[in-house]
């Protein structure tokens, strides 16, 4: 539902600012920007952390149990040296998938909490979460560049020349139509981690230990934000490594730590 209602804004604002072939030639072009950062995510995210694949130890010996109790398939396994505790997983598939986990989270988390986490990040692989969000993304980006060539094409003086044409209506359109974009991808993305969160659970079998393992890194990364952390992937975090509050709760990716915790008590497996 909210990747149509990201559709119809598109739809709208393609009317109103670039006309259909306005609107096509956004979105072809917001496509071709995320292409490359959907299909080589794991190799560039990775070496942004500057992770190290395992293939013994804790972390991997829980996501064996997990792909092994679930009937998934075997993931890389990456440690990033970053004390902070986080937890990521990207690749275009389950077939090219990577899950990785800092450092800092084998030392806070118990084995029982640390398969939750791992559990949440398996569910983002098998839930398509990363071509999801690549695709709103698309989408969003779209709406973003016609907005930026509508305003370049009216300082300049060009522009659609439509005799029904509202200038006023296309301004406010111009400001409001990538806002809009940007809360439903938020929007879009907050849904897909209560996904993850109660998917998570089934794998694991144990959904306060989830919730347990959430509270205690939430904790930490307020704390101590990763401060090695980029903007542009810490949606792909299981919580949000940056410093939160005041506009930027708004335009968080991450639901509530407060209900994606209430949610997981109140589960019964």
């Amino acid at each position: 539902m909210l990747m149509t209602l990201l559709t119809l804004v598109l739809v709208g604002a393609g009317g109103a600012i670039g006309g259909q072939n306005g609107a096509f030639f956004a979105l072809v072009m917001a496509g071709v920007m995320n292409f490359g950062s959907y299909w080589f995510s794991d190799k560039v995210v990775i070496k942004m952390y500057k992770g190290e694949e395992v293939t013994s130890g804790p972390l991997y010996e829980v996501v064996a149990e997990i792909c092994q109790q679930n009937d998934l398939i075997m993931p890389k396994v990456f440690v990033l040296p970053q004390a902070t505790p986080n937890a990521f997983a990207t690749g275009r598939n389950p077939q090219h998938a990577v899950v990785a986990a800092t450092q800092g989270i084998t030392q806070i988390l118990t084995r029982e909490e640390l398969k939750g986490v791992m559990a949440h990040e398996m569910a983002h692989v098998q839930n398509r979460d990363i071509l999801i969000g690549s695709i709103a993304a698309t989408i969003a980006g779209a709406i973003s560049f016609m907005s930026h060539m509508a305003q370049w094409a009216m300082i300049f003086g060009g522009g659609r020349d439509d005799e029904d044409s509202n200038p006023l209506a296309m301004i406010g359109m111009m400001i409001l139509a990538p806002i809009a974009a940007m809360l439903v991808q938020m929007a879009i993305s907050r849904s897909r981690e209560y996904g993850a969160d109660a998917t998570g659970a089934r794998y694991c079998g144990n959904p306060h230990a989830l919730a347990s393992a959430l509270r205690k890194l939430e904790s930490s990364n307020r704390r101590a934000p990763m401060t090695s952390a980029n903007e542009a992937t810490a949606h792909m975090f299981i919580v949000n490594p940056l410093k939160a509050g005041g506009m930027r709760n708004l335009f968080s990716t991450h639901p509530p730590m407060e209900e994606r915790i209430s949610r997981l008590e109140g589960m019964q497996i």
